[in-house]
């Protein structure tokens, strides 16, 4: 769609739902949010998550107001094609052009009761091992300085990983903790629809796993990890940590599948679950860079997550329980045409964080995925070398636990890939 179509499509929007009368049933917001973002243009990150405070659920106004009301934004990157200042105006939030303002409305004290940070897309460096660096931790440390000046915290929510390095995010981490911030992040993938539904027993003993991912290493990498962690933090003894992983890439990968450093029939069963592009290619023919991920978890399980551009465009996984050698599979599908439906999914255990004080699923998934995705590149950086990692070794028991949602709303078709 050109921009000028998504222009018009946008101010169509706006005529439906910046009326002054709140439509009959609806609501009042419960909670005030400020929303810290780095850019926030059409289906941005911002845009499929704080417009949904704006636009109802489903993106056009027709769909399920939410309960928290955005009241301040801050947009570290203004690119041409930047939509904040349309909405701003039509929907009377304002602006502002740093984080302490965003967050106490100018009044010098904390003035929200929720912080949904939003740092994804915009013009921003790559670490020597090839990770985006997005502001996070500077968006972090200006938030915490209100927070400790105003002697009050608030729920905050942080999209994706905590930070592109382990040391950012543990201190992220370390200083929520230290000052009791209801914290959460993480992917909009693991709440998402599974085809067939499935998950990991709870309490079972799973014996191996494989994910399979696409697109960009570093940003949908993180979507397999987090899908990854998601599915075996419900293994027996839930998440017990991580003590090496290993990044194999080109000719080793296949190297590798000969050699079964991953079981053959959990790849071919997640395989299965996804569609194929150039059937009529070999794997090796349709995979001109195949990428593979080893991680060793500390209870013995292991999981191997394989990015296949050229034959595979859906996530997807399958594991084998430890006794009954049974396997299980499933797609880990989205709705990647608006209205982006698996964010309203992500949206809503949010919305239940800030209501409650309470997160809906534990940060230190997110915190061990962020962790896995640095070390992972880094043993890529560092000639696909196996890395131990010591600093993994923690565990949590997961307070979460995948159900099927209702079947996604209008707009890519359920069945279409």
């Amino acid at each position: 769609m050109s921009t000028v179509c998504h222009i018009i499509r946008f101010l169509g929007v706006l005529l439906i739902v910046s009326g002054t009368i709140e439509p009959a049933g609806a609501q009042s917001p419960t909670k005030r949010v400020a929303a810290l973002t780095t850019v926030y243009r059409h289906n941005s990150h911002a845009d499929v998550i704080v417009s949904r405070l704006l636009l109802t659920d489903m993106l056009d106004g027709t769909g399920k107001e939410s309960p928290l009301k955005l009241v301040s934004l801050y947009t570290d990157q203004r690119p041409p094609n930047d939509i904040s200042r349309l909405l701003a105006a039509s929907h009377r939030f304002k602006i502002y052009t740093n984080i302490t303002d965003t967050l106490t409305l100018g009044t010098g004290k904390l003035a929200v009761d929720g912080v949904l940070l939003v740092a994804e897309h915009g013009e921003y460096p790559k670490s020597t091992t090839g990770n985006t660096q997005y502001p996070k931790r500077r968006f972090w440390d200006e938030m915490i300085q209100v927070f400790r000046s105003s002697g009050k915290v608030v729920p905050v929510f942080v999209d994706k990983h905590l930070a592109d390095n382990w040391e950012d995010a543990k201190h992220i981490y370390d200083s929520a903790k230290s000052l009791n911030i209801p914290l959460m992040a993480g992917s909009s993938v693991p709440s998402s629809w599974r085809r067939p539904a499935a998950d990991v027993e709870r309490d079972s003993a799973v014996q191996e796993i494989v994910v399979l991912t696409f697109g960009s290493t570093d940003h949908y990498g993180f979507h397999a990890l987090e899908s990854l962690q998601a599915t075996v933090e419900q293994r027996h003894g839930g998440e017990t940590g991580v003590r090496a992983v290993q990044c194999l890439t080109g000719d080793a990968v296949w190297k590798a599948q000969e050699d079964k450093r991953f079981d053959p029939e959990l790849f071919q069963a997640a395989l299965s679950r996804v569609t194929r592009h150039n059937p009529t290619l070999t794997l090796r023919d349709a995979v001109k860079e195949p990428i593979l991920w080893l991680v060793e978890y500390a209870d013995g399980l292991r999981a191997a997550v394989l990015e296949l551009n050229g034959a595979v465009s859906e996530w997807a996984g399958a594991w084998r329980y430890r006794d009954s050698k049974e396997i299980q599979s499933t797609q880990y599908w989205t709705q990647e045409a608006r209205p982006a439906a698996h964010f309203t999914l992500l949206l809503n255990g949010v919305e239940r964080m800030m209501l409650s004080g309470r997160p809906s699923w534990n940060v230190e998934r997110t915190l061990l995925t962020s962790a896995l995705l640095d070390a992972l590149l880094k043993s890529r950086a560092n000639k696909n070398s196996r890395l131990e990692t010591p600093y993994l070794n923690f565990g949590y028991q997961p307070i979460w636990r995948w159900s099927p949602p209702p079947p996604p709303p209008p707009g890519r078709p359920w069945g279409e890939q």
